[in-house]
């Protein structure tokens, strides 16, 4: 009967995880939606940003201080995780990616100095441990994204660009694809690059748009290219979190199906046991009876 008892506990044990695991899996699923929906809707904007700004000559002497290419002396890595688990190897994968940018550059010259902005209390406590020169955590700007904190940032991330606290800036984030694939991505930030169109065979080739400009190219890509990184920089945000929460749906889905099994080997254990324990029962009545008989 010992064993009757641990299975019948082991049971209740696996029910109740398939509940909190099927209940996340739903919460999951409806802040899937809403940031599946604002990513959506902000992709096409930030897209028709960078197709303007690339569309305009900067060869012809037209620069802004957020162009100018310098030597990497000074590195920054801004890397976005997740304030949660549970969300599979989510965190796990941005966090490699990281790692692989820290030995690239730790190997190319003496001379460059990396610095780290972490988002994501997952992020910031691994790179706590393992990195010397997490400059700024924002983990609570995940909590609550809107596009003014991340304008905020990314003007901060500019202004230093200018005063040449930095010469180069990267984004390491999960870039969302689909409720099933979430891709891990490092993309340029400062300096500003020529946005690319990819062709068949691999080849890209710069936009070239049929757009008029007022007053002129030189005083509108002053104004765009502020406004095109701050939004560039808050559709990573909702990027990211679309990922996270598409991930997170996913992990608690296998997690119940895999609830949803182990209960059933669980009570076939619990069916022969109990099987089992009836029989020596039944048998020791009938020896006892015969042992009477005779």
């Amino acid at each position: 009967m010992a064993n009757l008892k641990e299975v019948r506990t082991r049971i209740a044990s696996v029910s109740s995880t398939q509940q909190i695991t099927s209940a996340m899996k739903m919460v999951s699923a409806a802040k899937f939606r809403h940031a599946q929906t604002a990513i959506i809707g902000m992709r096409p904007y930030a897209n028709q940003l960078l197709d303007i700004i690339s569309d305009i000559d900067t060869g012809d002497g037209i620069q802004t201080p957020y162009h100018e290419v310098r030597k990497k002396e000074e590195v920054l890595l801004v890397v976005i995780t997740s304030n949660k688990g549970l969300c599979g190897a989510f965190n796990s994968n941005v966090i490699k990616q990281a790692q692989s940018r820290i030995d690239y550059y730790q190997s190319l010259a003496q001379s460059t100095h990396l610095s780290m902005i972490t988002l994501g209390k997952r992020g910031s406590e691994h790179f706590a441990k393992y990195f010397d020169n997490v400059v700024a955590s924002f983990d609570d700007m995940l909590d609550n994204i809107n596009f003014d904190a991340a304008a905020t940032l990314a003007d901060d991330i500019m202004s230093k660009f200018c005063t040449k606290q930095y010469d180069h800036v990267e984004l390491i984030y999960n870039q969302f694809k689909n409720s099933l694939v979430q891709i891990p991505s490092t993309e340029q930030f400062l300096p500003v690059v020529p946005h690319a169109v990819s062709h068949e065979g691999g080849e890209t080739a710069s936009l070239n748009n049929d757009f008029i400009y007022e007053p002129s190219k030189k005083e509108i890509l002053k104004q765009m290219i502020p406004l095109t990184l701050r939004s560039h920089f808050y559709r990573v945000l909702l990027d990211s979190l679309a990922a996270e929460h598409g991930a997170r749906m996913n992990a608690m889905q296998k997690a119940t199906d895999n609830a949803t099994e182990l209960l059933k080997e669980l009570k076939l254990s619990y069916n022969k046991a109990r099987q089992a324990a009836i029989t020596n029962e039944i048998i020791e009545i009938v020896s006892g009876s015969e042992a009477l008989k005779s």
